[in-house]
């Protein structure tokens, strides 16, 4: 029987109707820790009222270090794991594999996994495509339910969610790098289609923690990582997010959040605030944090949409980054409008000389469009 933690929160997974705790598990991680000091982070996770974990099959040995560690206690938890096959037949053999490893005879929701370009999502939405295996699997009892995760595509996005074949869908959502999904009504679309949200990825890929020791371990009351959180869960279409954890006292810091309050916006702009002071670079390039406080700008560019375009497209992977060229093109005021009034320089919390910046950026992605035969 699910068990509920006396300081958790939980919400209802959309048409799963699953009771899902708010700060869920990522174990992503697990694979960088040796089994018992997972079977103890797992269990405490359990105990702190924690019942949604999730892992993927390409995470090396995390399903089975999740099977070793909670195998006497899977009726106290949610499991969700992923493929990242493509077609009938592996996704298939990923399911059987899946149970296997997490030593359980159902997995609760089995995701594809990444499908973030239109050419996979058609590969697996095809007649011999890894949907149709999950689908076979959920009509065996194998699976509970059928979900997708889906990076930086916001057009992909729109096709699963209006396909109607998935109940749960995870996203990429975090305060330095929400990609669009709540600007442009990803979010929205998505629970009116009474589809259960996942985020991922709320600490961006661990950039956002800023108190660590010299060995890389994470500390306590790290503010930038508990108001990350409270960002995330003040948002109201989201049901849960995951952080990768691989200690106990990620854990305890993390538990902590799901009794917080939403985030005023107060707290909302000091979070912006504390990020900019780190003067960092983050993925992909980005130095922008995309908070808008440099709008509006008097020309009526749209600042952080300029940066998020030329970050995709000089960093992101070479079968995505003409997303970058498709914003870039897409931008009703083009940085070349910029009059250097100097307006947005001084309300920018990461310091960032914006004028200048826009020049470059012009230079790289007008160039890139003029060589371009494919932009829409």
């Amino acid at each position: 029987m699910i068990k509920n933690g006396d300081n958790m929160k939980y919400k209802t997974l959309g048409s799963t109707k699953l009771k899902v705790s708010v700060i869920g598990f990522g174990a992503i991680k697990l694979p960088e820790i040796p089994v018992e000091e997972a079977k103890e982070l797992l269990n405490k996770a359990l105990d702190l009222g924690i019942n949604f974990i999730d892992t993927a099959r390409n995470y090396k040995d995390s399903e089975t270090k999740i099977g070793v560690a909670l195998k006497e206690r899977r009726d106290e938890f949610y499991v969700a794991t992923k493929t990242h096959q493509r077609d009938y037949d592996g996704a298939y053999k990923d399911i059987l594999r899946s149970l296997k490893e997490l030593q359980t005879d159902y997995i609760d929701i089995y995701q594809l996994h990444t499908v973030s370009t239109k050419r996979e999502f058609n590969k697996v939405m095809a007649n011999n495509g890894a949907l149709k295996a999950l689908k076979r699997a959920k009509q065996e009892g194998l699976i509970g339910h059928i979900g997708i995760s889906i990076h930086r595509d916001l057009d992909v996005m729109r096709m699963a969610i209006e396909s109607g074949e998935f109940e749960t869908i995870m996203l990429a959502y975090n305060p330095l790098d929400p990609e669009g999904v709540e600007r442009e009504g990803i979010l929205k679309l998505a629970k009116e289609h009474d589809m259960g949200i996942i985020i991922m990825k709320p600490l961006s890929g661990g950039q956002l923690v800023t108190m660590e020791t010299e060995l890389g371990k994470r500390l306590g009351n790290d503010p930038v990582v508990r108001a990350s959180l409270r960002y995330i869960l003040s948002n109201k279409y989201v049901d849960t997010v995951i952080p990768g954890m691989r200690r106990l006292a990620e854990l305890e810091e993390n538990v902590l959040v799901a009794d917080m309050p939403p985030l005023s916006e107060e707290e909302k702009e000091e979070l912006f605030k504390l990020i900019g002071r780190l003067r960092k670079s983050y993925r992909y390039g980005q130095v922008c944090l995309r908070c808008g406080y440099c709008m509006p700008c008097p020309k009526g560019i749209p600042i952080p949409e300029v940066f998020r375009a030329y970050d995709i497209y000089m960093g992101y992977p070479e079968e995505v980054r003409d997303l970058g060229l498709r914003l870039y093109s897409s931008l009703k005021v083009k940085p070349t409008e910029c009059v250097e009034c100097r307006t947005c320089v001084s309300k920018c919390p990461a310091g960032i000389d914006i004028p200048t910046r826009l020049k470059e950026i012009v230079k790289v992605m007008e160039q890139a469009l003029a060589q371009s035969s494919s932009i829409l």
